[in-house]
């Protein structure tokens, strides 16, 4: 886990070697058979059941909505996804045909808050220079993290921001640095834990059209927490509906038929 000494959450998860840390892959199109197999995944935290029996694949190129009352276990679902807790069941990933020889799982998180002090002199660059972790952010960049902070910050339309400050950034510019990131180096499964904080409805608009193009050029599956089934409903190719169990899984129309007869 890569987490960027006096933030509270991590920007990215990479089960990886070091040395391919900042090495961004060119996107492909996606097979559609890359797929992260979870079956029977349970939680207990403090003794309490929190997640229970969960079993679904996730495959490249596919959107899942995670949706679900308050305290349901979605965003403990993406820690486990994560490692970040322990659990009961199994969870592996399998690559393939054409997918690149790297075997082992890399995901791609972007948290739900970036907590810094926004007075702070912090820019996007030095952002970048924290989670590759190679130097101290006082020293810059290197031209490898700098060549990598270029190309992810221009797939997601942010290339004019590396210079920025994090404080003078709105929510929508700093979800698109926070996306950036996360695609460095290049994930099989990205998981956004709740996007919509801090932006409008327009931003959050362009933010799921922007997630939607990344998805296939990236050949990543994508998990989008929310409580707004109406609006991630418009992007998701899938919807799982969670209260601790999977309730109901399938396309947004029959998921929303579903919890509607409930």
């Amino acid at each position: 886990m890569i987490t960027p000494p006096g933030l509270p959450l991590p920007i990215n998860f990479v089960i990886v070697p070091n040395d391919t840390l900042v090495n961004v892959e060119a996107p492909h199109a996606p097979c559609g058979a890359c797929l992260t197999h979870v079956r029977n995944l349970g939680v207990q935290l403090s003794g309490q059941i929190v997640l229970e029996d969960l079993s679904f694949d996730l495959r490249c190129g596919e959107i899942t909505a995670l949706v679900g009352p308050n305290g349901a276990g979605k965003t403990t679902l993406l820690r486990a996804l994560l490692g970040e807790v322990p659990i009961s069941g199994s969870c592996q990933f399998h690559g393939g045909p054409g997918h690149p020889t790297r075997r082992r799982l890399v995901i791609g998180y972007v948290p739900q808050r970036l907590g810094f002090d926004r007075a702070a002199p912090l820019t996007v660059a030095d952002l970048f220079a924290l989670t590759a972790g190679r130097q101290p952010a006082f020293l810059g960049l290197s031209d490898t993290v700098r060549a990598a902070a270029d190309t992810s910050l221009a797939e997601v339309d942010a290339a004019h921001l590396l210079n920025r400050r994090l404080g003078d950034l709105s929510g929508g510019e700093l979800q698109r640095v926070l996306l950036a990131l996360s695609l460095s180096p290049s994930p099989d499964l990205l998981l956004l834990d709740e996007p919509q904080q801090g932006l409008d409805a327009a931003g959050l608009a362009r933010f799921y059209e922007l997630v939607a193009r990344l998805r296939g050029r990236f050949d990543m599956a994508v998990v989008l927490v929310s409580h707004d089934l109406a609006a991630v409903a418009r992007v998701a190719d899938r919807v799982f509906f969670l209260d601790r169990r999977l309730l109901a899984a399938g396309p947004p129309a029959e998921v929303l038929k579903k919890i509607g007869a409930h």
